[in-house]
């Protein structure tokens, strides 16, 4: 038999060309090639060479390059984005020279003349095709490589249709390069703006960052020491899926390992707003973690918590933790930005101080309020267009406005707020909010199940976000899918036990609860949404269907009387549209209990 000579080896495959090549060859061919010839000489070889790699071949405006580890080749492109940035400064528009980059890991076959193939090099020239000028794309292989090994923001770009590939690839996004700024600003004291290991969505830099430093391992024992900094890169990971705050990369944040500090200090030199801190120590088999988040510039405690908890499976140990943490504070975080805008003049206002003066007012639920929210949230985006969080909530005053009764147009509120999602979506694809209530206006608009896979969407996109669960469960009532849609709004206000919207949350539960029969169980929810919101109408109009199907047609009457004064006798269009049932006898049974407590629809 004769012996197979083909060599096979793994290795990161780089591929890279010039944006708008023929266009710059036809207007100064040679000029064009001179530059390129430059900015190889000068960069672009000796960069390759710094980090071992090997140039396959060259096409005119392209390079394939071989590189024996992943997290060299990403660093050289990096690199090499970063300095391009500098020599195109002072050039010409029209004759500056962009490079794409993209990067996979996989096994090539190595031709006799040292040529490579196989389907890890073909993967990693449709990712350059993919990139953005002066980006650099990377595998999901590639990504977990790298992940928290660079001091770069990782952007995902989610799962990706290559041409001529059988299958997906998930698709990440390098920042900016932050080793540098870091270290300077460690070094001299100067506060300077690190990367982020978030994504730089549409508004992001207007955003307070989050900092989490290395927790603090007091047993001093080895396996506790991974235990403490893998809690810490669990949650700079958890948080970064947010997408509603930067968050400090790693390496930036863990120079801080084995300081004493001062968090103020640590905000200024990182440029972050929140600096979440915490230790870890043993005893025996139990384990005491504590957490606290604080206000950098102020100093002040913002959330504080301690966890008790036996020591048995530490990875299961460390995602508990790391979930915990991450759904308290990103409410007290919210919490705190608004109340921060609140305090601000309005003359003085930035974009992200009119969106989360906007969020103030949209959580009051009354019409006023919401008409001031919707004027904030369009300020906000007057001000930075890219605001995408800002096009998200004026979709959702526009479902207020359907929900409560505040509009005579439903069809033309729920065709307005679509439009807000998309122009979000189109703003931060990735971002999982504008996903979300774009599903709750598909359901509101009578497509549920299209809504119920946004919502699982968004839900794949964080999962941490209650309100991305919420969505997703919701629309599963006007499909008869109660259950289910029980267990999703349930998720969701364990996620977020302190959310604004927990009188919407209980209002959808009192309505599953209600499809299904169970009276007593629909009461107590409409009894808690109105608790937390005492003029909530929905929460009002289902104690009244709820009591009259039970029976009790004086609570019934009572409480219908109270959704009187706020609503006075809503004609049916009001509630077909804001139930939208897949079925007839649905909406039979929601007028039939309503007529019992004295509609007279």
């Amino acid at each position: 038999m004769a012996k197979d000579t083909v060599q096979r080896r793994l290795a990161a495959i780089l591929a890279a060309d010039v944006v708008g090549w023929s266009r710059l060859m036809g207007d100064d061919e040679a000029g064009t090639l001179a530059r390129l010839k430059g900015h190889r000489e000068a960069l672009i070889d000796p960069k390759l060479a710094e980090f071992g790699g090997r140039i396959v071949k060259t096409t005119g405006d392209g390079v394939l390059v071989e590189f024996p580890s992943a997290v060299d080749a990403v660093k050289c492109a990096a690199e090499i984005q970063d300095a391009m940035v500098t020599r195109n400064a002072d050039v010409p528009e029209s004759t500056r020279m962009q490079f794409r980059i993209g990067i996979n890991l996989g096994e090539i076959i190595i031709d006799t003349d040292g040529d490579i193939f196989g389907d890890g090099v073909n993967i990693a020239a449709r990712l350059e095709e993919l990139a953005e000028p002066g980006t650099v794309s990377i595998s999901e292989d590639v990504y977990r490589q790298v992940h928290g090994r660079l001091d770069a923001a990782l952007e995902d770009l989610g799962t990706q249709e290559l041409k001529n590939i059988k299958n997906p690839v998930r698709v990440y996004r390098v920042g900016e390069e932050a080793e540098a700024v870091a270290s300077s600003a460690v070094a001299t004291k100067k506060t300077e703006k690190p990367a982020t290991a978030g994504a730089t969505a549409g508004g992001f830099e207007a955003r307070p960052a989050i900092a989490v430093l290395p927790f603090d391992n007091m047993s001093r024992d080895e396996d506790q020491e991974f235990f403490a900094d893998g809690i810490a890169e669990d949650l700079i990971t958890a948080l970064s899926l947010w997408r509603l705050f930067p968050v400090i990369a790693r390496n930036s944040s863990f120079t801080y390992k084995g300081q004493k500090i001062d968090v103020k200090e640590v905000g200024r030199e990182l440029g972050a707003r929140y600096v979440l801190e915490g230790s870890v120590r043993k005893a025996g088999k139990r384990l005491r973690i504590t957490a606290q988040l604080i206000d950098a510039e102020t100093g002040a405690h913002v959330w504080a918590e301690r966890f008790d908890r036996e020591l048995e499976d530490i990875f299961d140990l460390q995602d508990e933790i790391t979930e915990s943490i991450v759904h308290n504070i990103m409410p007290e975080i919210s919490l705190a930005e608004s109340e921060r805008a609140s305090r601000v003049a309005p003359a003085n206002l930035d974009a992200w101080e009119h969106y989360q003066r906007g969020l103030w007012h949209i959580y009051r639920y009354t019409r006023e309020d919401n008409e001031k929210a919707r004027e904030f949230f369009a300020g906000a985006l007057q001000r930075d267009p890219s605001l995408s969080l800002a096009a998200s909530f004026q979709a959702a005053a526009n479902i207020w406005d359907l929900l409560f009764g505040w509009t005579e147009t439903p069809a033309d509120s729920m065709s307005e707020a679509m439009e807000f999602c998309r122009r979000a979506i189109a703003l931060n694809p990735q971002e999982s909010t504008a996903h979300s209530i774009s599903g709750a206006i598909l359901a509101m608009s009578g497509e549920a199940e299209r809504g119920h896979e946004e919502g699982k969407h968004a839900i794949e996109l964080n999962p941490s976000s209650a309100v991305a669960h919420f969505c997703g469960a919701f629309p599963l009532i006007y499909l008869q899918r109660n259950e289910e849609a029980l267990a999703g709004v349930e998720m969701a206000i364990r996620l977020s036990p302190r959310d604004p919207m927990l009188p919407i949350y209980y209002g959808v539960q009192a309505l599953a609860h209600l499809m299904l029969r169970q009276y007593d169980e629909s009461i107590a929810c409409s009894r808690r949404a109105l608790q937390e919101q005492p003029d909530n109408i929905r929460a009002l109009h289902r104690l009244a269907i709820a009591e009259a199907h039970n029976g009790n047609l004086d609570a019934a009457r009572a409480a219908y009387a109270q959704a009187e004064r706020i609503m006075p006798a809503p004609p049916l269009e009001y509630f077909a549209a804001s139930h939208p049932f897949a079925e007839a006898e649905d909406l039979d049974f929601i007028l039939d209990g309503l007529r019992k407590a004295g509609w007279q629809g």
